[in-house]
């Protein structure tokens, strides 16, 4: 067996629901999968010794998992007063209109689509509620309208699908660029080196100890795909389909469909520099 502190970012062992920092509880979601993972973690965030709560990615539309974040919050002494998407895929924002109903919350989110009331969130953007403090990190590149929370009280990030708990994401084209993703993990690192980050609460899989070891695997692995998708295509391989059969190989199947978005992501980003 390996060792998790072995593994990228320091993969937190045990039970993925219940409290992970002094401010951030996790809810995990009835809708594990292979994209999944263990499921979508709904995150509930607030001081200590406040009554208020705000929540980061309601999840997927279930009533079940909806009740029992409302019910998680409760527990502890606190009204739900904001919710907050990391992203619009529908594993962390279809269940926020319902959700919202539930709490008689707003919805805040990148994308307007997303937004019920009259706030979005943009860059530099800073949230308190009931004296805790959100900093909203811009991080396209999985998505467009891709977005990161940092958690300065705690030394943590809240980074939605940018960063997973257990493998690596995927740059979901067209709508996720990979120069966008390259710049996004870079800021990450960045939070990491200058802000002191060292805990990563992301979307999906456990809770990651070593934030900054977390974001240079992914600045590897990026730069390791891609440098097999160009000696793919040098090789004769055509086609996302083709390149994904030769680079993915050792991949489960399952998962090909995913990777040919990634791979399409990479082949536009080696045209647009010139490189294919």
């Amino acid at each position: 067996m390996t060792d998790a502190a072995a593994l990228p970012g320091q993969p937190r062992g045990g039970v993925l629901s219940g409290p992970a920092t002094a401010r951030a509880v996790n809810v995990l979601a009835p809708n594990a999968s292979a994209m999944t993972l263990d499921g979508t973690n709904t995150w509930i965030v607030a001081e200590p010794d406040s009554d208020l709560a705000v929540v980061i990615d309601p999840g997927p539309l279930h009533e079940g998992h909806l009740s029992n974040v409302v019910d998680t919050a409760e527990k502890a002494g606190k009204r739900i007063a904001l919710t907050l998407l990391t992203h619009g895929h529908p594993d962390h924002a279809e269940g926020a209109a319902r959700f919202a109903e539930l709490t008689g919350t707003r919805v805040r989110a990148l994308d307007p689509a997303l937004r019920l009331g009259d706030e979005g969130l943009g860059a530099g953007d800073v949230i308190t509620v009931g004296g805790l403090e959100l900093r909203v990190v811009p991080t396209p590149g999985h998505t467009a309208d891709s977005l990161c929370f940092h958690l300065p009280a705690d030394r943590a990030v809240l980074t939605g699908d940018t960063v997973l708990g257990r493998g690596t994401t995927v740059v979901a084209h067209p709508d996720g660029r990979l120069g966008d993703y390259l710049d996004s993990l870079r800021r990450l690192r960045s939070l990491t080196v200058d802000d002191g980050v060292h805990t990563v609460l992301p979307g999906h899989g456990p809770v990651l100890e070593d934030a900054q070891g977390a974001v240079e695997y992914y600045l590897a692995h990026r730069a390791h795909r891609l440098a097999q998708v160009e000696t793919a295509v040098e090789d004769g391989y055509r086609t996302p389909a083709e390149v994904v059969a030769h680079v993915y190989a050792d991949v489960d199947r399952s998962l090909w469909p995913a990777a040919e978005l990634s791979v399409r992501a990479q082949l536009d980003y080696l045209a647009e520099h010139g490189l294919i």
